[in-house]
């Protein structure tokens, strides 16, 4: 599918001797060729025929036919999570458009770089309650970086030039281009796609200040109990080298929030684990008990400190980077705010602190690691590995990590307890694997991201970590892996149970279980093969290994093992809603 010199050479021309009359639906489709997308996903409508009809006459696009379009914004997500790219989805209007609002909102939360392209009834019956209309955008507004309603043809190219632009550049974001049916069809003279844009009202700063640089260099490098909190922002802005040059060359212990893992390796003893809600105890307290604290590229949102008049309790100066100066002192004042690029702000920052004769406080940091050592032996991760009577979810989600640490392995999860041990007990090393979301906390996710992935990396494995909640919500996607050859691994660890839902009802609400129960669930196994795919039940803690390792073996097949896990297993450490992040429960012993 990649596209020759010449056709993007073609798409891009700029010259009036180029000059073609093409259709608006035509435009788009050079725009896309333009700007290198691969893949679109989507799916058809009245709305978009002429689109349609657009890629039929194009080979350099693969289209992807998703079966609901939701899954088409979260496969479009998926890739663009892993690659860095700009993931790109095509819907019809009306509900083709709402469906995709989840999708849409999921990747506006977690700062994910796409284009999503809808179809609008014709201009002249806009607000006349056409025929499958709605009011795209007044209803994405809230949760795109920007939106366009193209009303001329002739501003199509433009119009997506633009879109790339502002969705890739500063905080990255999801950008709608809704696109009326007439303006697909009508003609207009198109003279090549633009090299370049301004937009006079955006210009995201790349370069941090360098008199705010100096300052968190003074602060850092006199730090007594320094600490490193990293978020998403350091992955989106492909700085997990700049940042893993920083703490090896300071010595000072490293936390990632929940879309932050792999920034640094999990396996290197300055790692301390992901902290927040359920973080560890030598995360979370570290945090709490530093005396410099530098951000980069997170928001301290309430899944991170907690409590944020907990949080200000103990005094600590915060250094704080970002490319989105609305991020800064949003939740928690900072001291030194740095606006910019974090792989530029940190290139800067290394560079002073190999050029200045200061080095940290080595008897105070000796001290403050002891400290750490001290909170780091409670292992607050322990669960009962010796169980041979129940299948334990932390037990699947450890062998798998032990099974494919140092291969190229990505993992997908959805939203509830097993994306929480996940994120626990799968220690990234690398940037870019763990692909989840985050901040909306979008059940249904990870199969669509899976399926983009191993599009995108069909040598690389690709597992999908869900519950048999989340594993309905898309899995007519099932069919989608089948048509477009993209064999997934799927491990459900499936308690019978909405499991976090459970977990909070044992624990908030006295063990009233409301409606958290499964009481008909599918057989997933003749589920997965009905979908023409293999299925799998494991149900005793010693076969766990033996179908993981099955399931690997065969790399042309997408595999669905339904793990039959502890119903009564809960997530520890957690921290209460409302409580501060050093008030942990660590186990059941606490409720």
């Amino acid at each position: 599918m990649e596209m020759s010199k010449a056709e993007l050479a073609s798409a891009a021309a700029v010259t009036g001797s180029q000059t073609q009359e093409l259709m608006g639906a035509e435009v788009l489709v050079k725009a896309l060729q333009a700007e290198g997308v691969q893949y679109v996903w989507g799916y058809p409508g009245g709305a978009v025929l002429y689109i349609y009809d657009a890629f039929y006459k194009q080979d350099t696009i693969q289209h992807v036919l998703v079966r609901h379009e939701q899954a088409a914004v979260h496969a479009a997500d998926g890739y663009a999570r892993a690659t860095g790219e700009v993931g790109v989805a095509l819907v019809t209007s009306g509900p083709g458009l709402t469906n995709a609002v989840t999708g849409i909102a999921t990747a506006y939360m977690d700062s994910i770089p796409m284009v999503i392209i809808s179809g609008q009834v014709p201009t002249a019956a806009i607000g006349l309650d056409a025929f499958q209309e709605c009011d795209t955008v007044g209803i994405t507004r809230p949760i795109v970086k920007h939106n366009f309603l193209v009303k001329d043809p002739k501003d199509l190219a433009m119009t997506m030039k633009k879109a790339f632009h502002i969705a890739r550049s500063g905080r990255p974001g999801p950008v709608v281009v809704d696109v009326p049916k007439d303006v697909s069809f009508k003609k207009v003279s198109y003279s090549g796609y633009p090299d370049k844009v301004e937009m006079r009202s955006y210009n995201p700063v790349r370069k941090g200040h360098g008199g705010q640089i100096r300052k968190a260099l003074q602060l850092l490098l006199s730090a007594k109990r320094p600490y490193i909190y990293t978020g998403g922002g350091v992955l989106l802005g492909n700085a997990t080298n700049e940042l893993r040059a920083l703490v090896d060359m300071l010595g000072y212990p490293v936390t990632n929030t929940l879309m932050g893992l792999g920034a640094y390796p999990a396996s290197d003893r300055k790692f301390l684990g992901m902290l927040g809600m359920h973080g560890t105890i030598e995360a979370n307290n570290a945090m709490q008990n530093c005396d410099v604290l530098l951000a980069v590229g997170a928001r301290f949102d309430d899944r991170v400190i907690g409590n944020p008049k907990h949080f200000a309790q103990n005094e600590r100066k915060i250094i704080h980077i970002d490319i989105d100066p609305s991020s800064i002192s949003k939740r928690v004042k900072v001291d030194i705010p740095i606006v910019g690029d974090v792989k530029e702000v940190l290139t800067e920052l290394i560079s002073m602190i190999k050029e200045s004769s200061t080095r940290p406080d080595a008897t105070a940091l000796a001290g403050w690691w002891d400290t750490i050592e001290g909170w780091r032996s409670k292992d607050c991760l322990k669960y009962d590995r010796g169980n041979k009577d129940v299948i334990k979810p932390q037990h699947v989600v450890e062998t798998l990590w032990n099974m494919t640490k140092g291969t190229d392995t990505y993992i997908t999860s959805d939203v509830g307890q097993h994306q929480m041990w996940a994120a626990q007990y799968y220690r990234f090393d690398e940037p870019r694997r763990w692909i989840n979301s985050g901040g909306l906390g979008t059940m249904g996710v990870g199969i669509p991201y899976a399926m983009g992935i191993k599009l995108a990396k069909p040598q690389s494995e690709v597992f999908c970590i869900t519950g048999e909640g989340s594993v309905q919500m898309c899995i007519q996607e099932l069919s989608t892996c089948l048509q477009y050859n993209t064999p997934i691994k799927i491990c459900s660890l499936n308690n019978r149970y909405l499991g976090m839902v459970r977990q909070w009802q044992e624990i908030e609400y006295s063990g009233r279980y409301s409606h958290s129960y499964m009481d008909a669930l599918p057989n997933f196994v003749k589920l997965a093969e009905a979908y023409g795919h293999v299925g799998m039940l494991i149900e005793r803690p010693q076969d766990v290994e033996p179908a993981l390792r099955e399931a690997r073996k065969l790399k042309d097949r997408t595999v669905f093992m339904d793990f039959r896990t502890d119903p009564t297993e809960n997530v520890f450490p957690m921290v209460k809603a409302g409580m501060g992040i050093t008030e942990m429960l660590l186990g059941s012993e606490d409720l």
